[in-house]
């Protein structure tokens, strides 16, 4: 759910990607797996219809999360896995420069004790992010800081596309100004020799019943 143009999909399992967005579905590989257009609160499938539903950093966007959560309960026969952000401890040097983003973040993201409740019993695992992560979402460039004021990286980022013009500009400037000094060296420059940090990225999973 939430397959956006396919950057999460297994290539050694049958998979049939959801997502709402027509826009993402046009840029999905013609090699891809088969997209039907859906939202998360009413997927277009019989129950059962699948060993697992899967959503990867898409549940804070959905507007409805008790109604999604259901649906992807009902259409899977095993499990439902979810990669989310836990708000209680999601956060990074970044916050400090965009601190609006924070405070979005905690407002939309749904806390472990939500999922549980709608999910029942669910298996919490830390996802540790690795210094060279090739996927591009928020904490993706830790150790990596000149990345985020490239705006070709900015623009795969959701978050970003939250803030006010004016807050964005002044978080930018302030980075470059720390990066240009040596600031961000003294304050966070032993974050390079890192091999993974764990920035509060959760990997969720369900059992159904």
């Amino acid at each position: 759910m939430g397959a956006g143009a396919g950057s999460y999909e297994p290539l050694d399992r049958h998979v049939v990607a959801v997502e709402p967005s027509l826009t993402m579905i046009r840029q999905r590989p013609v090699d891809a797996a088969p997209a039907v257009r859906a939202v998360a609160a009413a997927l277009p499938f019989r129950d059962a219809s699948f060993d697992a539903a899967l959503a990867i950093l898409t549940i804070h966007h959905w507007p409805d999360l008790g109604r999604g959560l259901a649906e992807l309960a009902r259409v899977a026969r095993r499990r439902v896995v979810l990669l989310t952000h836990d708000p209680a401890e999601f956060g990074f040097w970044l916050f400090d420069y965009f601190p609006e983003l924070s405070r979005i973040d905690r407002r939309i993201l749904p806390t472990l004790d939500e999922l549980r409740g709608a999910l029942g019993a669910v298996s919490v695992f830390d996802v540790p992010v690795p210094r060279d992560c090739t996927d591009g979402f928020l904490g993706a460039y830790w150790c990596r800081p000149e990345a985020y004021l490239d705006a070709g990286v900015r623009s795969a980022i959701s978050s970003f596309a939250k803030l006010a013009p004016a807050e964005l500009e002044d978080g930018l400037a302030r980075l470059a100004g720390d990066l240009r000094t040596g600031e961000w060296e003294r304050r966070h420059g032993s974050l390079r020799t890192r091999e993974s940090v764990d920035l509060g990225y959760r990997l969720v999973v369900a059992e159904v019943a």
